[in-house]
């Protein structure tokens, strides 16, 4: 069985052909360049061709196939003009045409060179004598060769005269062959994102239409020329002696008449004479019509992809204002629907979201991480938290636009999402006594939202944008599955958000009843500990302590529980969320804070499944404690 050496070797370089300092410059490079089939495995033993081999996708090479281009393109307009024109065949044309034909020999040996691709195993054959063989046997190094060949200049070696027959100039007409290299390279360029695709098109279209009309115009010269009776033809009966005429004046009329022909504007001046040019001309404008609907088609795709966003932006709003027309709806109301829709169309090419989300989650949280991670590090929730928690949280945020005035969280509306703006401004609102009454400006990564998500409680206010906004929102579920394994960030957030109720105005905190209470307890939680801290410090100093306690003066940590005075099926409104305290050294003293706090005296400690306290030990942090 052959190996792969035998059969060839790997187009995996290839992707990597443009390198700098061991890195990729340009990804892009990858659309243009071979690909190893799936599971094919390739290892660095396989990497380098043989010696005087030629990469067919090397851009030294692409550069000489390009360069062959422009060559081609005099080649398709000389052999015709030298077939209807045999007077400038023999003058310096010749000379330019050998010149040519040379750069195609050239090309023909080194396409003995090229490595090509094997079907079969989609790996590059570099093996010279299977290049070889394989050229050899296949029609284009025929056509290549008979292309290339002058054979008026081989004739005239053998001979030693210039024949004036018409075969040469047919035989010159094998040089079309090299046509499918144009064709190669508009289906490249076209593929290329560093070209306009309408320009490339557009560029195809104008080639296609002058090299139809130069093969007209000198189709319809030549008729003339060889017509038995010259003054009885199209060209003769305007023109008198025109065969002895300047090259250029007959190339002139003919393209004139070509150009009137293909435009359909036919002015008359110059006409079909005989029966052979009439013939002609029905056929040339039965190619025209094909032509022209190749053309039209062509132009009315790229004019119509180029402005297909526009013409679905103005469906929809023509839709959306005969909805509002045929519902009554208020102006304002109208006027923010077509804000919005509006905005939807400006801000698509911004998100692509179809495009996003075939892109592999990796790069689109690495996209996320550049647009949006200082904006999340600068928020006050955020603050010291650890580097992962933040690129899980920009990694699952999702941006948006909102137009000016529109309301972004209403008031009482179910905790689902959170937002963190971006650029713009937007309003805190309140519905207080059924007027609007205005609490709060935010800013660039301020925070709207977090309040009701991370209480759980419908959101207390509105949020309105005043101009413009950006924001990024996490929902509430991503948001506590992310926080709940990292519990020391998730204290920090904690510890930052009641920082940042502490900062609130007066008027906003009463807007949220029990705030207050809770900024309350938690000012006097640290007077409690301390003085817990002093009276365990004054027993330890009088006292020994026989069983061996921790002193918590030392450092120890000290746990902290939510206490609650009822039954745990109960539940009076004042009491819904418990009281946050420090748990004492025993349970006479629990007792006794617990009286302190709900006014009465209890003589049962439950948790929350019903079972009864009776060592401290036994609890741990947060545990919810129901005295009564």
């Amino acid at each position: 069985m052959a190996t792969m050496t035998d059969v060839g070797s790997s187009p995996l370089p290839l992707l990597f052909r443009r390198r700098s300092s061991g890195e990729m410059q340009n990804l892009a490079t990858v659309s243009s360049s071979l690909l190893p089939a799936f599971g094919t495995v390739v290892d660095d033993g396989y990497l380098n061709l043989k010696k005087y081999v030629i990469v067919p996708y090397d851009h030294r090479y692409r550069w000489w196939q390009t360069f062959l281009v422009a060559l081609v393109l005099y080649s398709a307009w000389a052999s015709v003009f030298e077939l209807a024109f045999k007077r400038a065949a023999r003058g310096g044309l010749l000379v330019i045409d050998l010149v040519v034909d040379l750069f195609f020999a050239i090309d023909i040996v080194l396409t003995f060179f090229v490595a090509y691709l094997d079907k079969a195993t989609y790996l590059l054959v570099d093996d010279h004598k299977k290049i070889a063989l394989r050229y050899v046997t296949r029609a284009w190094f025929f056509m290549d060769v008979a292309s290339t060949m002058p054979f008026q200049l081989v004739f005239r070696i053998f001979t030693g005269r210039w024949h004036n027959g018409e075969v040469f100039g047919f035989l010159n007409l094998l040089r079309l062959w090299r046509l499918w290299r144009v064709s190669e390279l508009f289906k490249r360029l076209e593929k290329d994102t560093r070209f306009s695709y309408f320009w490339t098109r557009l560029l195809k279209l104008v080639c296609v239409t002058v090299f139809a009309v130069h093969t007209a115009a000198c189709v319809y010269y030549f008729l003339a020329v060889h017509h038995k009776h010259p003054v009885n033809t199209w060209l003769g009966s305007v023109v008198e002696d025109f065969k002895h005429r300047s090259v250029w004046l007959g190339y002139t009329y003919s393209m004139y008449w070509s150009i009137v022909t293909l435009t359909t504007v036919g002015y008359g001046d110059l006409h079909a004479v005989n029966t052979g040019e009439k013939i002609f001309n029905m056929l040339y404008m039965l190619f025209n019509i094909g032509l022209t609907a190749y053309i039209i088609g062509n132009m009315t795709n790229l004019v119509v992809h180029a402005a297909v966003r526009t013409f679905a932006m103005r469906d929809a709003i023509n839709e959306l204002l005969r909805y509002a027309s045929k519902n009554r709806l208020p102006e304002g109301l109208r006027e923010q629907m077509l804000a919005h829709m509006q905005l939807k169309f400006k801000t698509a090419e911004l998100q692509q979201e179809e495009v996003l989300q075939d892109l592999p989650k990796a790069i689109r949280s690495s996209i996320a991480q550049h647009l949006f991670r200082r904006t999340v590090e600068k928020s006050y929730l955020f603050n010291g938290v650890s580097e992962d928690l933040v690129s899980q949280l920009v990694s699952e945020m999702k941006a948006e636009f909102f137009p000016p005035k529109v309301e972004i969280i209403l008031q009482n509306e179910i905790p689902t999402d959170f937002y963190l703006l971006v650029s713009g401004a937007v309003d805190l609102l309140t519905y207080k006594n059924g007027t609007e009454q205005f609490l709060s400006k935010l800013g660039a990564a301020d925070m709207a939202g977090e309040i009701g998500v991370i209480f759980n409680i419908p959101q207390p206010f509105i949020v309105r944008t005043k101009r413009l906004s950006q924001v990024i929102r996490i929902s509430h579920h991503h948001f506590k599955q992310m926080v709940q394994p990292q519990s020391e960030d998730g204290k920090i957030i904690i510890a930052n958000f009641m920082k940042y109720l502490k900062g609130l105005k007066e008027d906003i905190l009463q807007e949220i009843p029990f705030l207050t209470e809770l900024l309350e307890e938690q000012n006097q939680q640290p007077l409690e500990q301390n003085e817990d801290q002093q009276n365990r410090e004054t027993l330890d100093s009088t006292d020994a302590n026989p069983e061996g306690k921790t002193d918590t003066s030392n450092g120890a940590t000290t746990i902290r529980v939510i206490i609650h005075g009822h039954y745990p099926s109960e539940g009076t409104s004042n009491d819904r969320l418990g009281k946050l305290v420090y748990l004492p050294d025993s349970l006479e003293d629990l007792f006794s804070l617990a009286e302190k706090k709900f006014g009465k005296r209890g003589s049962t400690i439950l948790v929350a499944d019903g079972s009864e306290v009776e060592e401290l030990n036994a609890l741990r942090e947060n545990d919810h404690l129901f005295i009564f």
